[in-house]
């Protein structure tokens, strides 16, 4: 896997669903999908652009994917059909490149709920994958990361601050995999918009806005050391070269 991707439009995604990852797949064991949040970044900017919807499975949630979602059988009642939001979601992904932490999961889910409805699958054939989890896998091995390698230890390792994630949620999930894909790939490494950005509707709210001028807090130069030290940690950085 290249860390550099020929793709300028990204998909950062991210699903939940009614039973966790268990052996060859939970979809083979009838659980659907239950949420999909989309971010869309082009040259390595958010653009706004989002497609973030509950998807009313038509089965019970298990209780341990409710301990890690929190998205109940209640909630979804009343909720969209996959079938009612599929050709929307595949206009937003298509041409696109995906990028998800554990890929294979989130990919077999959309793909068993197409190939139920008998459209659009696999979705590979339209859009390409970038498997973050099998990235930090490749840099655990040479040495570039230490430590687990789920979405929360890699935002500590990375000083990336998910603080406000108590639950999963794919659309949240999404925006901090952004971050530490970015991170991982050597280049722009904070969510910015690109200039361009239309702010469609429903879209992401994260919007640059003017600040009063912080208070300028000194390093000590024991704090500056240290930060030297992590930021030699992230290869390709753009601030090195």
């Amino acid at each position: 896997m290249t860390e550099q991707s020929t793709y300028s439009r990204q998909i950062i995604f991210d699903t939940e669903t009614t039973g966790l990852n268990e052996g060859a797949g939970p979809h083979y064991l009838g659980h659907k999908l239950v949420e999909i949040g989309c971010i869309e970044m082009v040259n390595r900017k958010l653009t706004g652009r989002t497609f973030h919807v509950y998807i009313k499975p038509d089965r019970k949630v298990d209780e341990e994917a409710f301990q890690v979602h929190g998205i109940s059988d209640e909630f979804l009642a009343d909720k969209p059909s996959f079938a009612e939001v599929a050709d929307d979601f595949f206009e937003f992904i298509r041409g696109g490149e995906l990028i998800a932490h554990n890929a294979n999961f989130d990919i077999g889910f959309i793909n068993y709920e197409f190939e139920m409805l008998g459209r659009h699958g696999p979705i590979e054939q339209h859009c390409g994958v970038i498997d973050t989890l099998q990235l930090a896998r490749e840099k655990k091995n040479r040495g570039e990361i230490q430590g687990n390698l789920n979405l929360d230890a890699l935002c500590r390792f990375y000083g990336i601050d998910n603080s406000h994630r108590t639950l999963h949620g794919a659309l949240l999930d999404s925006e901090i995999l952004a971050d530490v894909y970015l991170f991982m790939t050597g280049g722009q490494t904070k969510l910015e918009f690109s200039s361009d950005s239309s702010g469609a509707a429903g879209g992401f709210t994260r919007v640059a806005k003017d600040q009063p001028r912080p208070k300028v807090i000194v390093a000590s130069a024991e704090e500056l050391v240290n930060h030297q030290s992590r930021m030699e940690l992230v290869s390709n950085a753009i601030w090195s070269r």
